[in-house]
């Protein structure tokens, strides 16, 4: 008992501090908790590369990221973003992790499962592993939820897109850093040299390490933005693994960099608050660079 008045009193005390900083009083402790969650910000990224084929040219790719369902978010707004992205038309959709806030203790799965599968691409519909995925004893929890709504998920693993003309590029997908184990060596094992590559990894920091490989751009989440950030000072807190590159577009490497895009994520963990960190999601068009 006195070991659950201690968390509360701290919880308590660092959620006082948290108001006092930014200065909340109802109207902001309204705004954050309950308005800025809910607005989504689509961004729009052109990837250009001359290794991406002819055929590629406007090929529309959707990120969306840390949903953290059954924390904050609810599978109705789930389902409002399942039709935004649907009504966008992309012919990717890529999910870069955090599905679930705590998979072993969300019980609308079977309501969640019909939600994703109405989730349509043309040339597939990705994912990768974050932490969550792995909590609380949730990685066959989170696989057997994404490959029963046609997701591929890739663990380690690369896998070929293919248009009608038989062009290729690949796109690869290693496990979460906090609490999975990334390899890289064994994800580019079969990927042809010269082909152009996007990498998924939740955690955006592992770019330090991805642009030492042949791989031209990385897609990330994990961080929310900071979730909760001061003007002029930034975020509050960055979790381990999204300290560097907390959100946006960045290029990482001296000799032919990496390019990385950081997505701020739909939903929230730990605090129900967003405060100047919208939700985002993100729209990637690719074009042939000559």
């Amino acid at each position: 008992m006195a070991k659950k008045q201690t968390r509360r009193i701290f919880l308590k005390r660092s959620f006082g501090s948290i108001l006092t900083v930014l200065g909340l009083g109802s109207g902001g402790f309204l705004y954050a908790n309950r308005i800025e969650p809910s607005l989504l910000d689509i961004q729009e990224i052109q990837i250009k590369h001359r290794l991406i084929p002819d055929s590629f040219d406007e090929i529309k790719m959707i990120q969306f990221s840390d949903t953290h369902l059954g924390f904050q978010y609810t599978l109705q707004q789930f389902n409002k973003l399942v039709e935004k992205i649907n009504s966008l038309q992309p012919d990717i959709i890529l999910f870069t992790g955090d599905l679930m806030d705590e998979p072993n203790q969300y019980t609308e799965i079977n309501k969640l499962i019909p939600i994703l599968k109405k989730l349509h691409a043309p040339l597939g519909k990705y994912c990768i592993f974050g932490n969550h995925d792995h909590g609380g004893y949730g990685s066959d929890i989170y696989r057997n939820i994404m490959e029963t709504t046609n997701f591929t998920v890739l663990l380690n693993q690369a896998v070929p897109v293919i248009t009608k003309d038989g062009s290729i590029i690949y796109l690869l997908g290693i496990d979460d850093a906090m609490l999975g184990n990334p390899n890289l060596p064994l994800t580019l094992k079969n990927v042809p040299k010269n082909t152009f590559t996007i990498l998924l990894s939740h955690a955006p920091d592992l770019a330090e390490t991805a642009s030492q490989y042949p791989i031209q751009w990385q897609l990330s989440g994990h961080s929310h933005g900071g979730q909760i950030k001061i003007p002029f000072l930034g975020a509050l807190v960055t979790p381990p693994f999204g300290q560097l590159y907390p959100e946006g577009l960045y290029s990482v490497g001296d000799d032919s960099p990496l390019s990385l895009y950081v997505n701020r994520g739909i939903g929230t963990t730990r605090l129900p608050f967003r405060f100047l960190s919208k939700p985002e999601l993100t729209i990637f068009t690719l074009k042939p660079e000559i």
